[in-house]
């Protein structure tokens, strides 16, 4: 018997298996195909009037998307209408748990609920601070006359 009639009878032995089964009530379940998630998107917009804040209210609940919105057009044209569209970005990401920061004067980043947006601690000192140079000698410093040598004291 050759290698194809072999195999040829095993293929045949379970078609019959599978044909039993289906009598008996018992169904072949396929590989249901695993859906890729999709990659997170990183999305800016400009927010010129209340109307625009819809369509970055839809992307923030679809949950994929953290957006950066810039605020300054609408800042210049109407602060109560800013307020309006802030107060309503901030109801949305407590509703999907996300969370909201501004940056600087005219940004403000919205996430959904799988980020979390970093705010520094008011005791946390900056890394790029450099703070007021202070120096400090072991020395004691004695005046030095110009007439005088100055002298080294040993330790």
């Amino acid at each position: 018997m050759g290698f194809f009639s072999k195999l040829k009878a095993k293929m045949a032995d379970s078609s019959e298996i599978l044909k039993e089964a289906e009598k008996e009530g018992y169904v072949e379940l396929g590989a249901e195909p695993i859906e890729k998630e999709s990659k997170i998107v990183v999305r800016p917009f400009v927010l010129q009037d209340f109307e625009g804040i819809k369509p970055i209210l839809d992307v923030l609940r679809q949950g994929k998307t953290i957006t950066l919105i810039n605020i300054k057009p609408l800042k210049d044209k109407d602060l109560v209408e800013l307020k309006r569209a802030v107060n309503k970005l901030k109801k949305t990401c407590d509703a999907i748990e996300g969370d909201i920061a501004g940056f600087g004067e005219d940004w403000i980043a919205a996430v959904p609920s799988f980020a979390h947006i970093h705010r520094p601690n008011k005791e946390e000192p900056k890394k790029n601070d450099v703070g007021e140079v202070t120096e400090y000698s072991s020395e004691q410093e004695t005046p030095i006359d110009e007439d005088e040598n100055p002298k080294i004291e040993p330790y």
